[in-house]
């Protein structure tokens, strides 16, 4: 596990992990919210050293689950943070029945949040249904599966398949993402709303951050695709 503080009140905590058998990592970002606390997004494998670099940055008050397909480590950190409010995409909560009281994620930022955070639902890939998050006051625009940025990896079956995958080297949808999509034009329309955002840095779950660049490199990265 590794943390990185990207600027003031923005955490990283990356962890090794496989995915149908690939290794390929996964990352979780904390966000300090104005009123206190922390917001954690794409909640990961919780081992004492994750949970030691939560506790020790303010109580956990939000845990999302992005995507519908990011809800797998949901239920551990549910039960280590039973204050939090536990919010997914649409889809989650019929996956994690063992979780009490799952919000589901709107087309607006919810009180607890929205001073600090602002959100869209990437429509037009219903398999996905993955939430764009952008924090204004460090210009950072989080995603999940929607775009890829790997550049290094120790495994060569995960240099291979990111390969045929197009995925590899480069920041943008993976070849499987672009299969999910089923309505070009709604794709389209949520993107317009995310580049109207003030981003610079993105930051995905899989792979590097992107340091700067951010609205060029989405805006690039499906120029040809929708």
């Amino acid at each position: 596990m590794s943390e990185t503080e990207l600027a003031p009140g923005i955490l990283v905590i990356d962890r090794p992990l496989r995915v149908a058998g690939l290794p390929l990592g996964t990352r979780t970002t904390a966000i300090r919210l104005s009123t206190g606390g922390l917001w954690v997004h794409s909640p990961g494998p919780l081992d004492d050293a994750a949970r030691a670099a939560l506790e020790k940055r303010g109580p956990v008050r939000a845990l999302v689950a992005p995507n519908a397909m990011h809800h797998l480590f949901l239920p551990e950190n549910a039960a280590a943070f039973p204050d939090a409010q536990v919010w997914a995409a649409p889809g989650v909560r019929a996956k994690r029945k063992e979780i009490a009281n799952i919000h589901e994620l709107g087309g607006s930022a919810p009180g607890l949040w929205s001073a600090d955070l602002q959100q869209v639902a990437i429509e037009g890939i219903p398999r996905l249904t993955e939430y764009a998050f952008f924090h204004a006051a460090s210009r950072t625009l989080l995603l999940t599966d929607l775009c890829f940025n790997v550049h290094h990896s120790d495994s060569w079956l995960t240099r291979t398949f990111m390969r045929l995958n197009r995925a590899w080297q480069r920041f943008g949808p993976s070849r499987m993402m672009r299969s999910m999509i089923r309505d070009k034009a709604a794709l389209r329309g949520s993107l317009d709303r995310v580049l109207e955002w003030d981003f610079d840095r993105v930051v995905v779950t899989h792979g590097e951050v992107l340091a700067g660049g951010g609205r060029d490199a989405l805006r690039d990265a499906f120029a040809r695709i929708c």
